[in-house]
């Protein structure tokens, strides 16, 4: 069974940091790309950002360029998403991704996290 489980969220004032942990398992951590997305109340889900497989690649939100950074370790199972400068507009709920794309048959494999809960308030 495939899980992927979320902490680090939490209450941080504006200008704070937080760092996001999502714990693997149930599957080849090393063959998947890893995502962060989030979720604000009213909206839809949008892509923070993306680390794929080997590691080598990153892909960053606009909103989010030169304050967030991802991560993964690829011994614990586990990707980071180190979120510094912190604003309001960051409050959301903050969901792990794991996504591969098998070449043939061509199927992909999407598994999520439950979420975890970013507040940015004063």
């Amino acid at each position: 069974q495939v899980q992927l489980v979320e902490s680090g969220g939490g209450l941080v004032q504006p200008g704070g940091s937080l760092r996001l942990s999502c714990a693997v398992s149930g599957l080849t951590f090393s063959i998947y790309a890893m995502s962060w997305y989030r979720q604000a109340s009213g909206k839809e889900r949008e892509l923070v950002a993306t680390l794929t497989a080997t590691g080598l690649a990153t892909t960053y939100a606009d909103s989010v360029k030169g304050r967030f950074t991802i991560s993964r370790d690829n011994a614990k199972n586990t990707v980071y998403l180190q979120m510094n400068s912190l604003n309001p507009e960051d409050t959301a709920v903050y969901y792990c991704n794991a996504r591969r794309t098998n070449t043939f048959p061509r199927k992909t494999y999407d598994y999520w996290g439950q979420g975890t809960q970013v507040t940015v308030s004063s």
